[in-house]
């Protein structure tokens, strides 16, 4: 009796505790357009049927939990997509599941890895206002722990700082954006001229220059990353999204060997040493691993190895002989820049095509290899159907097979030999009953004969 009130009493505060982490995230409904004004939404648009979006709703109500307990203004919602499609329609909504967070007339998008920490810093950076200010040097020294990566607009009211204020408000869902005097920055430092917008990484400092770096915009961009990154299939993604080139390491990590360690070095060495040559145009980087890579290229690259991606046209560059120094992965690197490397890969008509055959030919063999007697059934049964109508169709009897005969015969003649043919079939017409009407009387001709002689 005991066990059995026991296990009551774990149901009843197990079903409570389920009860009160769905109360932190609410279901919206076509009303939320009218009532989201007032507050800062971070909202999950899902589709029921969807397989990402069942994956991602466990961890959504983690997020909820957590934004809650921390005491973060932002509210989390979700919303069937399917349900209300127009809602969904009128904020951009093309996939699912798709995270947005909504903050005034702005609508921010989550890109970044589904998981409950990336998910939760992304709502508390963009909730928040898009410049932080830091107002002493315990205050700068405590981010430049917390962030590998740190812009600060250094200086007073100017240009410069509407600029940075607008490109913060556009980048934020990437990086933190911060503002300081110069004197909350280390002793040491010696910037030429004010205001200033420098970014903090790989242990220094890098300043904004209009002449030499272009847009604002397009430099944060390509330094919101560390010079050297361990790279998977999202950081990639992302890569692309700056326009530079991506020099990997492809290596094991889960059989690390002296080659691969040796590689990895010398990458991160030219990154480094030759961070004025080439940080403009290149990332650099390792991968764990040659999977994700020989599905980009639709080949296979050895391990370890070097290779350099162009995210932004799908070619790739392999170097001519194996990288022994640093002297070679910089000529390497240079005929890459210069145009002088051969590239394989693109994205022309051919390539498209065998893109869509590579993946076809991976989506059979995964299914396959992940079942292989529903793979049977899914792609042998309509190869079974469509075999046997062609069977039937080459395999059937025509009824009016002579006529055909005869068509193809008359056609096989010129026209003057069909108006021949005409004339030979009228005379024989003509000809049959002459003939018959001569025997009779032939016949009654000889009658008289017969009866004189009788």
């Amino acid at each position: 009796m005991a066990e059995v009130k026991a296990s009551l009493i774990s149901g009843v505060v197990l079903a409570f505790l389920n009860s009160a982490v769905l109360a932190f995230v609410e279901d919206l409904d076509d009303t939320f357009k009218d009532t989201r004004v007032n507050d800062i939404w971070l909202v999950d648009f899902y589709a029921p049927w969807c397989g990402y979006c069942k994956k991602l709703e466990p961890v959504w109500y983690e997020v909820g939990v957590e934004l809650r307990s921390s005491g973060s203004p932002v509210r989390v919602g979700k919303m069937d997509a399917t349900a209300y499609s127009g809602m969904a329609s009128e904020f951009g909504v093309r996939g699912y599941p798709t995270i947005k967070l909504l903050k005034g007339d702005l609508a921010y998008n989550y890109k970044g890895p589904r998981t409950k920490d990336d998910i939760v810093e992304f709502a508390n950076r963009v909730a928040g206002p898009a410049v932080r200010a830091l107002p002493s040097k315990q205050m700068f020294e405590h981010m430049m722990k917390r962030h590998d990566v740190l812009f600060v607009y250094v200086g007073g009211e100017s240009p410069l700082k509407e600029k940075y204020n607008d490109v913060a408000s556009e980048l934020i869902v990437y990086t933190y954006f911060f503002s300081a005097s110069e004197e909350v920055l280390p002793e040491s430092m010696s910037l030429p001229e004010l205001p200033a917008v420098i970014v903090f990484k790989d242990g220094a400092y890098f300043t904004y220059d209009e002449y030499e770096d272009g847009s604002l915009s397009s430099w944060v961009n390509k330094e919101r990353f560390q010079g050297y990154l361990q790279i998977d299939g999202f950081t990639l993604y992302e890569l692309g999204e700056t326009g530079k080139l991506v020099a990997i390491a492809v290596v094991d990590e889960k059989d690390p060997t002296e080659e691969s360690g040796r590689l990895k070095a010398l990458i991160q060495r030219v990154a480094k040493e030759y961070r004025e040559h080439f940080n403009r145009d290149f990332q650099f980087g390792h991968m764990d691993g040659n999977d994700y890579i020989n599905s980009l290229i639709m080949g296979e690259v050895t391990v370890p190895s070097v290779i350099i991606l162009n995210t932004s046209n799908e070619q790739y560059f392999l170097p001519g002989e194996p990288i022994e120094t640093m002297e070679q992965l910089v000529q390497f690197i240079s005929s890459v820049l210069n145009g002088s490397a051969q590239a394989y890969g693109g994205d022309g008509i051919i390539q498209r095509i065998k893109r869509v055959a590579f993946d076809a030919r991976s989506t059979i063999m995964s299914v396959f290899r992940s079942s292989p007697l529903l793979g049977c059934f899914l792609f042998g049964l309509p190869l079974g159907v469509i075999s046997l109508m062609c069977y039937g169709i080459c395999t059937a009897e025509s009824d009016d097979g002579s006529d055909d005969i005869d068509a193809l015969k008359r056609e096989g003649l010129t026209d003057e030999e069909e108006e021949e043919e005409e004339e030979r079939q009228r005379a024989a017409e003509l000809e049959g009953p002459d003939d018959g009407e001569n025997e009779e009387e032939d016949v009654g001709e000889k009658d008289p004969e017969v009866k004189k002689t009788d």
